[in-house]
């Protein structure tokens, strides 16, 4: 069976540039999500991973297209042209225009820049030949400006009447596509061309983005950057022009955002009506169902707090949490008085901008060369303190500089007026389950933070050590919506809303190390997943919901004849360790009520007969989280029971399932099971008519992975 092609790649790897990639995941996401999950990829993954299946577009953003060839040449443009002549889809921005070109030529006549060579990929048939405007200069803006760039409107169907016949778009160095009408009986049509005179000869036409029909695909390649929307660009206090820059392309924005969407709608894409705008992060909420739990929480962080301008930061790692003192309002006010308190202190944000924008100027008073002192803690404060402060929400952000504030709840929780998680429903319905499995110390979800707004729950736990060991057992961060979500590897599970999204962490003991090894909290996460949905409320337990080795959650479509799975959800388990134990962050994502990108629990729910109400995300949330710690609590006991054992097969996909195996040589092997003291999965080879031959393959989780719907088992990159 095919799956639904809902990941769009964008090249991160050698030759890309930060901002380019920055920039097209900004726009992508904002016209794409929450249909497609819009991710980065490494030439790693193209080169190795089978990522066709699941790819509807493949991105090659800005950079110098000569990274994009020492790394792809040879068996990643192979697999390239390959998904594209396939029913694939590209998309080349700039340098990813050239690279998509038969020949790029860059600079011939500057021996210092010059680049010309054949391409690969030869998506469009003939030359890309820059600069189509001269002055261009690496790691600067010097060379960049507001091109005037003319909508070709006959070459898309889906033009609206009525609708721009051109828009400015930010360019520095990008070619044009010489000759690309004399090319059209080669199946080239031209989408946009530059309105000015340009610095090369183009030939017949001045070509700024064309299109090409591929085999069953089909690529769109640029010269200019229609995806960088203009609130992400910066004024440059040494380079005047460059404001006029940015003025010219807001003025027409809405035409530049047009253009994109037409695009995309012609590469077959599912396009927003309007761009998707990403929410800025909220507060988080501190509560317990224990009146003293919060206050002793904060109490004992006393050693990892650190003071700046009389109120309580903790520098976690990858992020700074402002703990909000009892009445306060942290606000943008706040903000505004605590950057005033350090102004005198730190450089403004506009020019450690301007520095990183040219890069080849040395800050006045240092050396080249010299090594900056390391920042302090009360430094690295202010800095974030300062970036949040003079930070725009529809802006592309580095999220790990924005504030988090922690609101401490000591008395009682947040009312419904307050936050959409109703916290009262959650802690009686916690208290419930709990109850019923008879847990005796019920400490999950005791303790728990929720944000409306995060970036990852993950992140905020794993990849902050410092609050992660001060956590109890049990302790869980839950939220609406993520906008920085991760996943396992290269696989990344996109929280649209209606999603559920939890993380939990645990302090695994070594001593337990030998009898209840680390590597099954994966599988105990995705029983209590399982059993958290069926044992909701009487009737729930026949919801279809299935098991994918190690750390997938799909569910089976009613209403088919050949009952096909589609992903819900996905498992993300990190661990490191400290002291005695490892410090496990278990996050786990579910999509509850949104029918994209495959569909919902609620969908399920109400496909049965009778249908069943709606899960909340608060009674949901309590049923797993009890679950999980009677799991926990009993595989401490006596390691991943046989009991335990028979439950996970009940649930998962691959009972004899015939697969290939990567990481073997790819022999056929029949798939057994996972062990009960390490948690392999154990293969039966196959041979001749795929009779066994005796030998059993086990494999690791953490370096392997299924792709299911192909029936591989390969290795991790």
């Amino acid at each position: 069976m095919a799956t639904r092609k809902l990941n769009v790649l964008v090249y991160s790897g050698n030759g890309s540039t930060t901002e380019s990639v920055r920039h097209c995941l900004y726009t992508l996401r904002r016209l794409l999500s929450p249909a497609y999950a819009v991710i980065p990829v490494t030439g790693d993954v193209l080169i190795k991973e089978p990522w066709f299946s699941t790819c509807a577009l493949l991105v090659f953003p800005g950079g110098a297209d000569l990274g994009y060839c020492r790394t792809l040449n040879g068996e990643g443009n192979r697999r390239i042209s390959r998904y594209v002549n396939a029913g694939g889809s590209y998309l080349g921005f700039c340098a990813g225009g050239y690279y998509g070109a038969a020949r790029c030529e860059f600079e011939v006549d500057n021996p210092k820049m010059a680049v010309a060579g054949d391409r690969e990929l030869g998506f469009f048939p003939g030359t890309c030949r820059g600069l189509a405007f001269e002055g261009f200069k690496y790691a600067s803006e010097a060379g960049a400006r507001a091109a005037d760039i003319k909508i070709e409107k006959a070459a898309f169907d889906n033009a609206k009447e009525g609708s721009a016949e051109s828009f400015r778009s930010y360019y520095n160095g990008g070619g044009v596509f010489v000759d690309a009408k004399k090319l059209e009986s080669r199946g080239v049509q031209i989408l946009a061309s530059y309105k000015e005179d340009l610095h090369v000869d183009s030939g017949e036409s001045q070509a700024a983005v064309v299109y090409r029909k591929i085999g069953e695909g089909h690529a769109i390649l640029t010269g200019p950057h229609p995806e960088f929307a203009p609130q992400n660009l910066s004024q440059i206090p040494s380079l005047p022009s460059y404001a006029t820059l940015i003025d010219a392309i807001t003025a027409t924005d809405a035409d530049r955002v047009a253009f994109m969407a037409m695009m995309l709608r012609k590469l077959g894409l599912n396009v927003n009506e309007q761009e998707q705008a990403v929410p800025s992060l909220s507060r988080l909420h501190l509560t317990s169902h224990k009146p003293t739990a919060v206050a002793d929480l904060v109490a004992s962080w006393a050693e990892v707090i650190t003071v700046v301008d009389g109120e309580d930061y903790i520098q976690g790692g990858n992020d700074v949490f402002h703990i909000e003192k009892e009445g306060g309002a942290w606000a943008v006010k706040e903000l505004k008085r605590a950057v005033s308190a350090v102004s005198e202190k730190l450089p403004t944000l506009t020019s450690i901008q301007a520095k990183a924008n040219n890069q080849d100027e040395e800050p006045s008073g240092k050396l080249a060369g010299e090594k900056k002192e390391p920042k302090t803690k009360e430094e690295e404060i202010q800095e974030c303190i300062e970036y949040t402060a003079n930070s725009a929400f529809d802006q592309i952000l580095s999220y790990d500089k924005v504030i988090k504030t922690i609101i401490p709840h000591r008395d009682g929780v947040p009312t419904s007026r307050e936050t959409p998680f109703h916290h009262e429903a959650f802690y009686a319905n916690l208290h419930h389950y709990h109850t019923k499995l008879r847990n005796p110390s019920a400490s999950f979800g005791g303790l728990l933070i929720y944000g409306e707004v995060v970036t990852s729950t993950n992140t905020l736990l794993d990849k902050n050590p410092a609050l992660l060991r001060s956590l109890p057992n049990g302790f869980t961060v839950t939220a609406t919506t993520q906008i920085a979500g991760r996943g396992r590897g290269s696989n990344v599970w996109v929280a649209p809303p209606g999603a559920m999204m939890f993380s939990t962490v645990l302090h695994h003991s070594f001593a337990l190390s030998q009898s209840a090894p680390v590597i099954f909290i994966q599988y105990l996460a995705a029983l209590a997943i399982v059993q958290g949905i069926q044992d909701y409320a009487p009737g729930y337990n026949k919801i279809p919901v299935k098991l994918k080795w190690p750390n997938d959650i799909y569910a089976q479509l009613p209403g088919s004849s050949n009952n096909p799975v589609v992903k819900i959800g996905g498992i993300l388990v990190n661990s490191s360790y400290s002291g005695s134990s490892y410090d496990v962050v278990c996050g786990v994502g579910l999509n509850l009520s949104n029918a994209l990108p495959t569909t919902s629990l609620n969908q399920l729910a109400a496909g049965q007969n009778p249908p069943l109400k709606p899960f909340t995300q608060e009674k949901l949330l309590a049923s797993i989280l009890a679950a999980f710690e009677s799991l926990y609590t009993t595989f401490c006991t006596t390691g991943f029971s046989r009991d335990m054992e028979e439950q996970y097969y009940r649930a998962w996909l691959h009972t004899d399932q015939i697969v290939e195996l990567e990481s073997e040589g790819g022999i056929k092997a029949r798939i057994k099971g996972i062990t009960r003291d390490w948690g392999l999965l154990l293969a039966e080879e196959l041979g001749w008519q795929d009779r066994p031959t005796g030998k059993i393959v086990s494999l690791q989780s953490d370096s392997n992975s299924f792709d299911f719907f192909r029936g591989l088992v390969r290795r991790k990159v």
